[in-house]
């Protein structure tokens, strides 16, 4: 049996204070607001998500195995709770919410980890974040932050779990400066691991039906149940 390591995984992406659409290209100064004003503008943005579509690039560096990682697929979400991250590089693999239990499926393996969704408004990662678990403002403590290479027409914003979390230290997000849509999420583990997710192709509010976010274990996959949520990172 291979237990593969979230950490090298998956922690999401992005639809907050307006989904995970990359901003128009301006060479324009953004005007000055504070990280308490952009926290609670990205939480009202990403209220107005019901559902979500987007292309993502996840990188992943550092952490207990000393690794570089780059991975590429499409994620789903449906708020709150239900998401699905189809990735098809360098291999094939699949992560999926029904708002109760999360699966991650390696098929060349047929293995399937199991897991439960944490109850009530503990997240517990990134990605139950990102697909509508928490709360941007009550959860977290804001910031001004900095990255490499963020456009000059975005603000960066450390967001801090008002709560220890196991999964993660605390979350980078770089928000278009128009429309405060995630751009990109930079999660930071405990064991010094740094997950970065880039999104494009954004499609929101498109009445997805349910049936991406189901997942039937196929007949001789390996199962292996976790009694608490696993850090996506």
């Amino acid at each position: 049996m291979r237990l593969r390591s979230w950490t090298r995984t998956i922690t999401i992406a992005v639809a907050a204070t307006g989904g995970l659409a990359l901003g128009a290209p301006s060479a324009a100064q953004p005007p000055v607001r504070t990280a308490e004003d952009l926290q609670h503008a990205l939480q009202r943005r990403y209220e107005l998500v019901l559902d979500l579509t987007a292309d993502f690039t996840q990188t992943y560096e550092g952490g207990v195995l000393r690794a570089t990682l780059v991975e590429r697929g499409r994620v789903q979400m449906k708020i709150p709770g239900k998401m699905r991250w189809d990735y098809v590089e360098p291999e094939h693999k699949l992560v999926v919410s029904d708002g109760k239990e999360m699966f991650l499926y390696f098929p060349d393996d047929q293995q399937v980890t199991v897991m439960p969704v944490p109850s009530g408004n503990q997240a517990g990662t990134p990605a139950l974040i990102l697909a509508g678990v928490g709360d941007f403002v009550n959860d977290f403590t804001s910031a001004l932050d900095a990255v490499q290479d963020a456009p000059t027409d975005s603000y960066v914003l450390r967001l801090t779990p008002s709560r220890a979390e196991p999964d993660f230290e605390f979350l980078t997000v770089v928000l278009d400066a128009q429309s405060l849509a995630i751009t990109r999420l930079i999660a930071y583990d405990l064991q010094g691991g740094v997950s970065t997710f880039f999104f494009s192709n954004l499609q929101e509010n498109l009445d997805l039906p349910d049936t991406p976010f189901t997942f039937e274990i196929p007949r001789g996959t390996e199962i292996i149940p976790i009694a608490q949520s696993a850090p996506l990172q």
